[in-house]
Protein backbone atom coordinates (compact mmCIF):
# COMPACT_ATOMS: atom_id res chain seq x y z
CA UNK A 1 0.00 0.00 0.00
CA UNK A 2 2.84 2.35 0.82
CA UNK A 3 4.39 1.69 -2.60
CA UNK A 4 1.12 2.82 -4.18
CA UNK A 5 1.19 6.05 -2.17
CA UNK A 6 -1.73 4.87 -0.02
CA UNK A 7 -1.52 5.66 3.70
CA UNK A 8 -4.87 4.10 4.63
CA UNK A 9 -4.30 1.67 7.49
CA UNK A 10 -7.18 -0.77 7.23
CA UNK A 11 -7.59 -3.90 5.16
CA UNK A 12 -8.94 -5.10 2.85
CA UNK A 13 -8.47 -2.70 -0.02
CA UNK A 14 -9.60 -3.25 -3.59
CA UNK A 15 -7.76 -2.20 -6.72
CA UNK A 16 -9.48 -2.10 -10.11
CA UNK A 17 -6.82 -0.76 -12.41
CA UNK A 18 -5.25 2.31 -10.82
CA UNK A 19 -8.36 3.04 -8.78
CA UNK A 20 -7.81 1.95 -5.17
CA UNK A 21 -10.92 1.55 -3.01
CA UNK A 22 -10.55 1.75 0.76
CA UNK A 23 -13.00 0.58 3.42
CA UNK A 24 -15.38 -2.36 3.12
CA UNK A 25 -18.44 -0.08 2.90
CA UNK A 26 -17.18 1.38 -0.37
CA UNK A 27 -15.69 -1.87 -1.67
CA UNK A 28 -19.01 -3.70 -1.45
CA UNK A 29 -20.80 -0.79 -3.12
CA UNK A 30 -18.35 -0.73 -6.02
CA UNK A 31 -18.47 -4.50 -6.54
CA UNK A 32 -22.27 -4.33 -6.68
CA UNK A 33 -22.16 -1.47 -9.20
CA UNK A 34 -19.40 -2.77 -11.46
CA UNK A 35 -20.39 -6.43 -11.56
CA UNK A 36 -24.21 -6.44 -11.68
CA UNK A 37 -24.33 -10.01 -13.03
CA UNK A 38 -23.21 -11.22 -9.61
CA UNK A 39 -25.07 -8.74 -7.43
CA UNK A 40 -26.38 -9.92 -4.07
CA UNK A 41 -27.68 -6.57 -2.85
CA UNK A 42 -31.32 -5.71 -2.28
CA UNK A 43 -33.47 -4.23 -5.03
CA UNK A 44 -36.56 -3.12 -3.07
CA UNK A 45 -36.24 0.24 -1.26
CA UNK A 46 -37.37 -1.19 2.09
CA UNK A 47 -34.88 -4.07 1.83
CA UNK A 48 -32.13 -1.60 0.92
CA UNK A 49 -32.97 0.30 4.09
CA UNK A 50 -32.59 -2.86 6.19
CA UNK A 51 -29.29 -3.59 4.46
CA UNK A 52 -27.95 -0.09 5.19
CA UNK A 53 -29.14 -0.09 8.79
CA UNK A 54 -27.43 -3.45 9.41
CA UNK A 55 -24.20 -2.10 7.91
CA UNK A 56 -24.27 0.86 10.29
CA UNK A 57 -25.24 -1.27 13.30
CA UNK A 58 -22.42 -3.77 12.93
CA UNK A 59 -19.62 -1.41 11.86
CA UNK A 60 -20.41 1.50 14.16
CA UNK A 61 -21.78 -0.44 17.12
CA UNK A 62 -21.23 -4.19 17.36
CA UNK A 63 -17.66 -4.39 16.07
CA UNK A 64 -16.04 -2.20 18.74
CA UNK A 65 -17.64 -4.39 21.42
CA UNK A 66 -16.60 -7.53 19.58
CA UNK A 67 -12.98 -6.37 19.62
CA UNK A 68 -13.23 -5.91 23.39
CA UNK A 69 -14.40 -9.52 23.74
CA UNK A 70 -11.12 -10.98 22.48
CA UNK A 71 -10.10 -13.55 25.14
CA UNK A 72 -7.31 -12.43 27.43
CA UNK A 73 -5.54 -15.76 26.86
CA UNK A 74 -4.90 -14.93 23.20
CA UNK A 75 -1.11 -15.18 22.64
CA UNK A 76 -0.94 -11.98 20.60
CA UNK A 77 -1.86 -9.96 23.69
CA UNK A 78 1.59 -10.92 25.01
CA UNK A 79 3.33 -9.45 21.94
CA UNK A 80 4.31 -5.80 22.66
CA UNK A 81 4.61 -4.96 18.96
CA UNK A 82 1.13 -6.27 18.18
CA UNK A 83 -0.37 -4.52 21.20
CA UNK A 84 1.27 -1.23 20.18
CA UNK A 85 -0.04 -1.66 16.64
CA UNK A 86 -3.60 -2.23 17.92
CA UNK A 87 -3.38 0.82 20.17
CA UNK A 88 -2.26 2.96 17.25
CA UNK A 89 -5.10 1.58 15.16
CA UNK A 90 -7.93 1.79 17.70
CA UNK A 91 -6.79 4.77 19.77
CA UNK A 92 -7.23 3.01 23.13
CA UNK A 93 -5.27 0.78 25.48
CA UNK A 94 -4.87 -2.90 24.59
CA UNK A 95 -3.01 -3.74 27.78
CA UNK A 96 -4.34 -6.98 29.30
CA UNK A 97 -5.42 -5.24 32.49
CA UNK A 98 -7.46 -2.66 30.61
CA UNK A 99 -8.91 -5.26 28.24
CA UNK A 100 -10.01 -7.28 31.25
CA UNK A 101 -11.79 -4.31 32.79
CA UNK A 102 -13.74 -3.57 29.62
CA UNK A 103 -14.63 -7.14 28.70
CA UNK A 104 -17.72 -7.63 30.97
CA UNK A 105 -19.37 -4.48 29.65
CA UNK A 106 -18.59 -5.53 26.07
CA UNK A 107 -20.16 -8.95 26.65
CA UNK A 108 -23.29 -7.29 28.02
CA UNK A 109 -23.63 -5.23 24.84
CA UNK A 110 -22.97 -8.28 22.67
CA UNK A 111 -25.64 -10.27 24.48
CA UNK A 112 -28.10 -7.52 23.62
CA UNK A 113 -27.00 -7.71 19.96
CA UNK A 114 -27.48 -11.50 19.88
CA UNK A 115 -30.91 -11.07 21.46
CA UNK A 116 -31.94 -8.47 18.90
CA UNK A 117 -31.29 -10.89 16.05
CA UNK A 118 -32.82 -13.85 17.89
CA UNK A 119 -36.05 -12.03 18.77
CA UNK A 120 -36.62 -9.93 15.64
CA UNK A 121 -35.07 -10.61 12.23
CA UNK A 122 -34.60 -14.35 12.82
CA UNK A 123 -37.56 -14.90 15.16
CA UNK A 124 -39.93 -16.27 12.49
CA UNK A 125 -37.51 -19.03 11.48
CA UNK A 126 -36.45 -17.53 8.15
CA UNK A 127 -33.25 -18.86 6.61
CA UNK A 128 -31.84 -15.50 5.54
CA UNK A 129 -32.43 -11.90 6.65
CA UNK A 130 -34.43 -10.81 3.58
CA UNK A 131 -36.08 -14.22 3.05
CA UNK A 132 -33.89 -14.85 0.00
CA UNK A 133 -33.00 -18.31 -1.31
CA UNK A 134 -29.30 -17.70 -0.68
CA UNK A 135 -27.43 -15.33 1.65
CA UNK A 136 -27.68 -11.73 0.49
CA UNK A 137 -25.66 -8.61 1.16
CA UNK A 138 -27.93 -7.95 4.16
CA UNK A 139 -26.74 -11.22 5.72
CA UNK A 140 -23.11 -10.29 5.11
CA UNK A 141 -23.62 -6.84 6.62
CA UNK A 142 -25.19 -8.38 9.73
CA UNK A 143 -23.30 -11.61 10.32
CA UNK A 144 -19.59 -10.88 10.12
CA UNK A 145 -18.85 -9.88 13.77
CA UNK A 146 -21.01 -12.75 15.09
CA UNK A 147 -19.39 -15.23 12.69
CA UNK A 148 -15.95 -13.98 13.75
CA UNK A 149 -16.61 -14.23 17.47
CA UNK A 150 -18.30 -17.63 17.29
CA UNK A 151 -15.13 -19.07 15.74
CA UNK A 152 -12.82 -17.57 18.38
CA UNK A 153 -12.31 -19.97 21.28
CA UNK A 154 -12.89 -18.30 24.63
CA UNK A 155 -14.48 -15.14 23.26
CA UNK A 156 -18.11 -15.91 24.15
CA UNK A 157 -18.77 -17.56 27.55
CA UNK A 158 -21.12 -20.55 27.00
CA UNK A 159 -23.14 -19.66 30.10
CA UNK A 160 -24.19 -16.42 28.43
CA UNK A 161 -23.88 -17.18 24.70
CA UNK A 162 -24.60 -20.90 24.52
CA UNK A 163 -26.60 -22.40 21.68
CA UNK A 164 -29.57 -22.89 24.01
CA UNK A 165 -29.73 -19.13 24.55
CA UNK A 166 -29.60 -18.13 20.87
CA UNK A 167 -30.44 -21.19 18.73
CA UNK A 168 -31.69 -19.20 15.73
CA UNK A 169 -28.55 -17.03 15.60
CA UNK A 170 -26.22 -20.03 15.71
CA UNK A 171 -28.27 -21.91 13.10
CA UNK A 172 -27.97 -18.82 10.85
CA UNK A 173 -24.20 -18.72 11.40
CA UNK A 174 -23.94 -22.43 10.56
CA UNK A 175 -25.95 -21.95 7.35
CA UNK A 176 -23.75 -19.02 6.38
CA UNK A 177 -20.56 -21.02 7.02
CA UNK A 178 -21.86 -23.84 4.82
CA UNK A 179 -22.85 -21.42 2.05
CA UNK A 180 -19.45 -19.74 2.24
CA UNK A 181 -17.68 -23.10 2.00
CA UNK A 182 -19.75 -24.06 -1.04
CA UNK A 183 -19.11 -20.72 -2.73
CA UNK A 184 -15.37 -21.05 -2.24
CA UNK A 185 -15.43 -24.57 -3.64
CA UNK A 186 -17.27 -23.52 -6.80
CA UNK A 187 -15.37 -20.27 -7.35
CA UNK A 188 -12.60 -19.99 -9.98
CA UNK A 189 -9.08 -20.57 -8.78
CA UNK A 190 -7.60 -17.40 -7.28
CA UNK A 191 -4.32 -16.11 -8.70
CA UNK A 192 -2.02 -15.00 -5.89
CA UNK A 193 0.48 -12.22 -6.56
CA UNK A 194 3.46 -11.20 -4.48
CA UNK A 195 3.68 -7.57 -3.42
CA UNK A 196 6.02 -6.41 -6.17
CA UNK A 197 3.97 -8.22 -8.82
CA UNK A 198 0.76 -6.62 -7.60
CA UNK A 199 2.34 -3.14 -7.63
CA UNK A 200 3.56 -3.64 -11.18
CA UNK A 201 0.18 -4.91 -12.33
CA UNK A 202 -1.68 -1.99 -10.75
CA UNK A 203 0.65 0.82 -11.86
CA UNK A 204 0.74 -0.41 -15.47
CA UNK A 205 -3.05 -0.56 -15.69
CA UNK A 206 -5.47 2.16 -16.77
CA UNK A 207 -8.02 3.85 -14.54
CA UNK A 208 -11.26 1.95 -14.05
CA UNK A 209 -13.30 5.13 -13.59
CA UNK A 210 -13.17 8.51 -15.34
CA UNK A 211 -12.55 11.63 -13.29
CA UNK A 212 -15.64 12.64 -11.37
CA UNK A 213 -16.95 15.99 -10.23
CA UNK A 214 -16.91 17.87 -6.94
CA UNK A 215 -20.41 18.58 -5.68
CA UNK A 216 -20.81 22.36 -5.74
CA UNK A 217 -23.50 22.11 -3.07
CA UNK A 218 -21.39 20.12 -0.62
CA UNK A 219 -21.29 21.86 2.78
CA UNK A 220 -17.47 21.66 2.91
CA UNK A 221 -17.19 23.96 -0.14
CA UNK A 222 -14.04 22.23 -1.41
CA UNK A 223 -12.90 22.70 -5.02
CA UNK A 224 -11.75 20.26 -7.66
CA UNK A 225 -7.95 20.12 -7.84
CA UNK A 226 -7.57 21.40 -4.28
CA UNK A 227 -4.93 19.76 -2.06
CA UNK A 228 -6.72 17.80 0.65
CA UNK A 229 -6.24 15.03 3.17
CA UNK A 230 -8.78 12.35 4.04
CA UNK A 231 -8.84 9.82 6.87
CA UNK A 232 -11.18 7.59 8.91
CA UNK A 233 -12.37 8.97 12.24
CA UNK A 234 -13.41 5.72 13.93
CA UNK A 235 -10.15 3.74 13.74
CA UNK A 236 -6.88 3.95 11.84
CA UNK A 237 -7.14 7.73 12.13
CA UNK A 238 -3.39 8.31 12.52
CA UNK A 239 -2.86 7.43 8.85
CA UNK A 240 -4.07 10.06 6.39
CA UNK A 241 -4.11 10.08 2.61
CA UNK A 242 -3.18 13.28 0.81
CA UNK A 243 -3.65 14.35 -2.78
CA UNK A 244 -5.60 16.46 -5.21
CA UNK A 245 -9.36 16.29 -4.87
CA UNK A 246 -10.81 14.98 -8.14
CA UNK A 247 -14.29 13.93 -7.00
CA UNK A 248 -16.56 14.54 -4.02
CA UNK A 249 -20.10 13.18 -3.84
CA UNK A 250 -22.55 12.38 -1.06
CA UNK A 251 -21.05 8.87 -0.86
CA UNK A 252 -17.44 9.16 -1.94
CA UNK A 253 -14.13 11.06 -1.76
CA UNK A 254 -11.57 10.58 -4.56
CA UNK A 255 -7.98 11.83 -4.32
CA UNK A 256 -5.24 11.77 -6.92
CA UNK A 257 -1.79 10.86 -5.63
CA UNK A 258 1.35 9.31 -7.10
CA UNK A 259 2.69 5.82 -6.60
CA UNK A 260 6.19 5.63 -5.14
CA UNK A 261 6.98 2.79 -7.53
CA UNK A 262 6.53 3.71 -11.18
CA UNK A 263 5.52 7.30 -10.28
CA UNK A 264 2.16 7.02 -12.03
CA UNK A 265 -0.99 8.65 -10.76
CA UNK A 266 -3.26 6.58 -8.54
CA UNK A 267 -6.81 7.46 -7.52
CA UNK A 268 -7.68 6.72 -3.88
CA UNK A 269 -11.36 6.30 -3.08
CA UNK A 270 -12.77 6.75 0.45
CA UNK A 271 -16.40 6.61 1.59
CA UNK A 272 -17.90 9.71 3.18
CA UNK A 273 -19.28 7.78 6.16
CA UNK A 274 -16.89 8.00 9.14
CA UNK A 275 -14.24 9.76 7.04
CA UNK A 276 -13.10 13.35 7.35
CA UNK A 277 -11.71 15.46 4.53
CA UNK A 278 -10.14 18.90 4.74
CA UNK A 279 -7.96 21.24 2.74
CA UNK A 280 -4.21 21.31 3.25
CA UNK A 281 -1.73 23.92 2.17
CA UNK A 282 0.58 22.88 -0.67
CA UNK A 283 1.93 19.70 0.86
CA UNK A 284 2.24 21.27 4.29
CA UNK A 285 0.19 20.91 7.43
CA UNK A 286 -3.59 20.88 7.48
CA UNK A 287 -5.46 24.14 7.61
CA UNK A 288 -7.52 24.44 10.77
Amino acid sequence: MNALGVKHRRIPILSIGRDVYCDTRLILQKLEERFPFGTIGASRPDDKAVEKLLETWTIDGVFSRAAQAIPLEMPLLNDPKWVKDREDYMGRSWAKEDMGKGRPEALAHLREAFQLLESTLLADGRQWILRTEQPSLADIEAIWPFHWLSGMEGALPPSVFGNDNFPKVYAWIDRFSAALKAARKSAPKVTTLKGAEAIQYITQAEFAEPDGEVDSRDPLALKKGQDVESWPIDSGFNHRDRGQLIALTRQEIVLKTQAKVGHRDVHIHHPRTNFRIRAVSGGGESKL
